[in-house]
């Protein structure tokens, strides 16, 4: 081996480690900037899970992991006082396996699909996968540990299915709208993030218009996580429509807010995917 090459592999594993400790920062930071959050743990956040996946996908899905490993670390040290909830140990280890280092190092799985010709679908199917995974173990625990504190131990698991889902199906189409804004922008595959070239006859626009109908079902999952906390009764852990009427102004303020702006993301993407296909159909005439 070269005395060049050596200094150059030495410098991608620099740069490697560097990317990977600014993007753990950046997920940490945006993991604490909630859009929402259920009152007995789960949250909708600002694509926290996006640095991460974006250095899965650069680096590949085993580096991804280990990136994921520690930022499950990471984020069962800001939670702590989750564990004083449980006195047994098994308990304890159990919370930490399945609430944080599993299930933030299977976000490393995005970068499975790394070599797919398309970029953005890639990062998409990627994130889907890891989204996926880290909800059956947000499950997993929900239905066994959890089951009799925050869950109740009647029909667990399916409450854990519906309880998990209320946060990480919001968390999930906001992952896959910011990682497909982001990968059909720039390309990460190389040395050197570059802008990204789609491939020979796709068209940008087109391929986004499958986001509006994301957008009104992302929007429709903020509702339901918004509602949802106030319908589970502190005391029994059950549903309690009566806690609708605790609901703030804010709260349907902003609901509507983010339902508004779907709909007329929908709509704009909607215009301009029609008016690209007018285009293009006008040259080919």
């Amino acid at each position: 081996m070269s005395k060049q090459t050596s200094l150059q592999m030495q410098k991608n594993k620099t740069r490697r480690l560097i990317e990977t400790a600014v993007m753990l920062a950046l997920a940490t930071v945006l993991s604490v900037l909630k859009i929402a959050e259920l009152p007995y743990g789960g949250s909708v956040t600002f694509a926290s899970m996006l640095p991460l996946a974006i250095i899965a996908y650069r680096y590949g899905a085993g580096w991804g992991l280990l990136s994921g490993l520690v930022y499950g670390v990471i984020q069962q040290l800001l939670g702590l006082k989750n564990l004083s909830y449980f006195t047994t140990w098994y308990s304890i280890v159990a919370i930490i396996m399945l609430d944080y280092l599993i299930a933030f190092a299977v976000i490393g799985l995005c970068g499975m699909f790394r070599k797919l010709k398309s970029q953005p679908a890639g990062m998409v199917l990627g994130a889907v996968f890891a989204c996926i995974v880290r909800y059956i173990c947000h499950v997993a625990s929900g239905a066994t540990v959890w089951a009799g504190l925050s869950i109740p131990t009647k029909d667990a698991m399916l409450y854990s299915l519906v309880y998990n889902a209320t946060y990480m199906i919001p968390e999930t189409l906001v992952l896959l709208i910011a990682a497909y804004f982001i990968s059909s922008k720039l390309d990460f595959r190389g040395d050197q993030i570059a802008p990204y070239k789609a491939p020979e006859g796709k068209s940008v626009v087109s391929n986004l218009v499958w986001i509006g109908g994301v957008a009104i079902i992302g929007a429709i999952a903020f509702d339901v996580v918004t509602l949802f906390k106030n319908l589970q009764n502190a005391e029994t852990g059950k549903f309690d429509i009566t806690g609708l009427g605790s609901l703030e102004v804010w709260d349907w303020i902003s609901m509507a807010i983010v339902t508004v702006l779907a709909i007329a993301l929908a709509v704009v993407v909607m215009v301009l995917a029609k008016k690209n296909r007018q285009m293009k159909n006008g040259q080919n005439g």
